[in-house]
């Protein structure tokens, strides 16, 4: 009989592990607790320890290109940054609702992504972050985890709505969307190394894989199927901008359960814009006060 399989080392800590991520070239890795904490592979303790509120914080990443830099996402509604070279963090922005996850973009490393819990995901460059760059929409529940493609051109996201979705890193919308009708509320989701696949895990106990583009064929192709394929795909380059091709290429069959949330939520957007109107016609003081645009809308306030 086979022997138990050990640790090659074990790190204890004072409070239980949220998150916990490895350097991309270094031999340490960082925790995230009531605090954030950098480990060293040959020491027991921590060797730097970085606190700023009294939430627990439920994320950690370290940004794939600059060695120092830490991002990580709080109970407290708050994004904070952190640069190893120094003693204390360096920035923090607290949005309107708390942030799951967070992942930097391999190609673009200045740039990360958020997995909120008011059903969106936004995009910030970190040496900007009054602003988001993109507000990335469709899911109707909170969004549990996110994953970028190898590529940096995609990421993938999971929600309480227990649905899928691949975002473009530039688009506001979803390309894909993958349910199934047993599959529960996802918690994790992960691209493969190769861009072609996605997993997810959810409370059903399952691990689900996906092709990350739906219509693509597994194995190779014959000359003659590569050569359709690309046909295929230079219409759809060139009649993309006609409306009926639009919607063609973006529709997407979901549960009625999850079409209903988004009418709902489209009706309330829309009220909400009546009402802003309404305030502004016949408000003197909401007349001189300027618009908050989308990607503002949601971020409280930043702090250095």
């Amino acid at each position: 009989m086979d022997a138990e399989p050990e640790p090659l080392n074990t790190w204890t800590g004072r409070e239980a592990f949220h998150a916990v991520d490895h350097h991309w070239g270094a031999p340490r890795f960082a925790t995230a607790s009531s605090s954030v904490e950098v480990w060293d592979w040959a020491r027991s303790t921590p060797v730097q320890s970085f606190t700023w509120g009294h939430d627990s914080v439920t994320a950690v990443r370290f940004n794939p290109a600059e060695r120092d830099l830490l991002a990580s996402a709080g109970a407290d509604r708050s994004i904070g940054l952190y640069d190893l070279r120094a003693a204390t963090p360096i920035r923090k922005l607290v949005m309107d609702m708390r942030t799951n996850a967070l992942r930097w973009n391999p190609r673009e490393p200045f740039n990360f992504t958020t997995a909120s819990e008011d059903h969106q995901c936004y995009t910030f460059d970190y040496r900007k972050l009054d602003r988001a760059l993109m507000v990335h929409k469709g899911h109707v529940s909170a969004v549990m985890d996110i994953s970028y493609s190898p590529t940096g051109r995609e990421f993938v996201t999971g929600s309480y709505d227990r649905t899928v979705r691949i975002f473009g890193v530039r688009d506001g919308k979803s390309r894909e969307v993958y349910h199934t009708r047993r599959m529960q509320r996802i918690f994790c989701v992960q691209f493969s190394a190769d861009a072609r696949f996605v997993l997810s895990g959810s409370d059903d106990t399952n691990i689900r894989v996906w092709r990350a583009r739906a219509s693509e064929k597994l194995g190779r192709l014959a000359p003659r199927e590569r050569a359709a394929k690309d046909y295929r795909d230079s219409l759809k380059r060139r009649y993309g901008h006609l409306p009926e091709v639009r919607r063609v290429a973006a529709q997407r069959h979901v549960p009625a359960g999850i079409l209903k949330a988004a009418k709902r939520k489209l009706e309330a957007d829309a009220k909400e814009k009546v009402k802003d109107a309404r305030i502004r016609a016949h408000t003197a003081e909401a007349t001189h006060k300027p618009r908050v645009p989308e990607r503002k809308k949601r971020i409280v306030k930043e702090l250095d």
